[in-house]
């Protein structure tokens, strides 16, 4: 194992992807996961795209498609030989009626690759009603799928259909028809454009290969990192993976991020901010296709929405950090934890939410309770004033980073767990 790392770590260092050595060093020598069967057997299924859905919106924000196609753009992380997807009405309190759904490779705009085009069915047909409260998985299509290659989903929706379930802050412009089933068609005409991706939650490949989820809140989720350039740091770290590990790179990463999330709470008037990361751990981790890895970047929303002067304790995050850690171990999953970032100068710091942030962080630093760190404090953080953000890294609101900091959390994410789960596999290093 030493001898793969530090083979690993050349092979890194001669790669212009990651600049920094001493950032590398850091990511090489965290502790290495154990290498943990998926439960069942090997995975033939395994998730190459995904979001969180949360919901519903408040009745008069509520969106509702009247007999119209959406065209939902997202980028597959890994590729495949089939593709499937799952479509989803959880948040919904009525049926969901999906007349007619498709998949392509997106070739610009709301238009796709005609070649590409894939009709999808539902236990062998076209349509499907998705009861309130349930997902639905589509059957396999076979679609030759590179990494890195946006696809185009079309839902046709006769009747009218609510969009109750959504994640909101997509990042990605997708596409409304006008009324009629365009599914078929190559340039979808658009009667107007959507921020958000309603009902589609999953796309997955079939790839006997692990993956990796990123679950957290509006710094996983990607704000402050631009519309439709794929630069959250799950996207970077992706593209790290495929840059800089060879043979052992084909790991799908699935970002289940939910701006405003929290781990421990949620609040009923603020619904698109998802269900608190204890309650959504089932649907949003668990049942993503192949999943084998975790990453928990959240509890910063904790400590800024608790009050000011007497914030939640520490040992309350620690609490749900460890269930997280217990839940992950009882399916057989390895787990990263992250530390909370520095955030002076956001709307929300008080020095007594600072101290509750330097708690946890001390904790995840020194307990190795989790399998792994990712210290995103570390790599964010001003030298010259440790509780503020490097200015370089920084959005503009002192909490969330630009594309910079972005790819130093990516950067920052240890890599010699992957090394060991690839070598128990049986697989070689490029």
């Amino acid at each position: 194992m030493n001898d793969a790392v530090s083979a690993l770590d050349a092979g890194l260092n001669r790669r212009a992807f990651l600049k920094s050595a001493p950032l590398l060093a850091a990511t090489l020598a965290a502790p290495v996961l154990p290498a943990r069967a998926q439960t069942g057997g090997a995975v033939r299924w395994c998730a190459t795209w995904g979001a969180a859905p949360a919901g519903p919106p408040p009745a008069a924000s509520t969106q509702t498609f009247s007999g119209q196609t959406l065209r939902l753009v997202v980028r597959a992380s890994i590729g495949g030989r089939q593709v499937r997807i799952r479509v989803s009405n959880e948040m919904g309190s009525t049926p969901l009626r999906i007349g007619h759904a498709s998949i392509a490779l997106r070739s610009s705009g709301a238009a796709i690759n005609a070649a590409s085009l894939r009709e999808l069915r539902f236990g062998g047909v076209a349509a499907i009603t998705i009861p309130a409260g349930a997902p639905a998985l589509s059957d396999p299509v076979d679609l030759p799928l590179p990494n890195q290659a946006d696809l185009a989903i079309s839902l046709y929706l006769p009747g009218s259909a609510p969009a109750t379930t959504l994640h909101n802050a997509a990042l990605q412009t997708s596409y409304v028809s006008p009324a009629g089933d365009y599914t078929s068609t190559i340039a979808l005409p658009v009667a107007r454009t959507l921020g958000s991706w309603p009902f589609l939650t999953e796309v997955d490949v079939d790839a006997a290969v692990p993956c990796l989820v990123a679950l957290g809140d509006s710094i996983t989720d990607g704000q402050g990192s631009g519309a439709n350039a794929n630069n959250r740091w799950p996207d970077y770290l992706a593209r790290r993976l495929q840059a800089s590990l060879g043979a052992a790179s084909n790991i799908g990463v699935v970002n289940r991020g939910i701006s405003a999330n929290l781990l421990l709470n949620d609040y009923s008037t603020a619904l698109l901010a998802g269900h608190d990361t204890l309650e959504r751990f089932d649907r949003d981790v668990l049942a993503t296709a192949g999943v084998r890895y975790l990453i928990a970047f959240v509890g910063i929303n904790d400590i800024s929405y608790s009050p000011g002067s007497n914030p939640i304790p520490a040992s309350e995050l620690i609490a749900g950090y460890r269930q997280l850690i217990a839940r992950a171990h009882a399916r057989e999953l390895s787990i990263i934890g992250a530390t909370l970032p520095p955030f002076e100068g956001f709307v929300y710091f008080t020095p007594a939410r600072e101290g509750a942030r330097r708690a946890v962080n001390d904790w995840l630093r020194a307990s190795g309770e989790f399998d792994g760190l990712l210290d995103t404090d570390l790599a964010l953080r001003n030298p010259a004033s440790p509780t503020r953000m490097l200015p370089a890294y920084d959005s503009g609101d002192h909490l969330h980073p630009n594309n910079a900091g972005y790819l130093a959390i990516a950067n920052a994410v240890p890599l010699a767990p992957f090394v060991s789960s690839s070598i128990a596999r049986g697989e070689e290093l490029a």
